[in-house]
């Protein structure tokens, strides 16, 4: 799942930005990334429009939407800390915001979905993380709370790590902090769907 997300949202990108700087030149690139969240957001309607068609479940939809509610400002606490901590990571702007939440979703997502409905997890190195015991489990997110705390510190690292690139090639720097973004957005959406139709 990661790797078929982060190889599909690169090579959209890739031709976002071709299409756009070749139409467009400079001013083109910088509206790459709006482009592509509409777009994102063009493409996932049908997806959610079929997975409402084939029926929902109340309880999967009410953990969906505590998952999300809670990534958002655990992604904007997390986001924040970072550029006051280090200023110069807010070079990467609304990527690096994104790449944050992105990994905040998936945390988040994965946690309540393991904890709270059964889920398993598939990816090794996850599952290693969501089994390691003993654990002492917290509210909502069970022994999850890790994992979560895992993605986070990877998101936050690699997005610090990120800011001389961006600032230095702008264009090849949030084109790989894009892919960073996607790999965590990708199984954190795929996440909310399936708890709200299977759980």
């Amino acid at each position: 799942m990661y790797l078929t997300v982060a190889v599909l949202a690169g090579a959209t990108w890739l031709l976002a930005e071709a299409l756009a700087a070749g139409e467009h030149g400079a001013d083109g690139r910088r509206r790459v990334p709006t482009v592509l969240a509409g777009a994102g957001g063009a493409l996932l309607l049908p997806v959610v429009g079929v997975a409402v068609g084939e029926g929902l479940s109340a309880s999967g939809v009410r953990w969906s939407a505590l998952a999300l509610a809670l990534a958002v400002p655990i992604a904007r606490g997390r986001w924040v800390g970072l550029i006051r901590a280090v200023p110069e990571a807010a070079v990467t702007g609304g990527v690096g915001a994104l790449t944050v939440f992105g990994h905040a979703l998936d945390g988040a997502s994965t946690a309540v979905g393991t904890t709270q409905l059964g889920f398993g997890e598939r990816t090794p190195v996850s599952r290693f993380l969501l089994e390691l015991g003993p654990v002492p489990a917290v509210p909502v997110f069970g022994e999850g709370w890790l994992f979560l705390l895992v993605k986070l510190a990877v998101a936050t690292a690699v997005v610090w790590l990120f800011a001389d690139y961006v600032r230095e090639t702008p264009g090849e720097g949030y084109l790989l902090l894009g892919f960073v973004a996607a790999v965590g957005l990708g199984p954190g959406a795929h996440n909310l769907l399936l708890f709200a139709v299977a759980g």
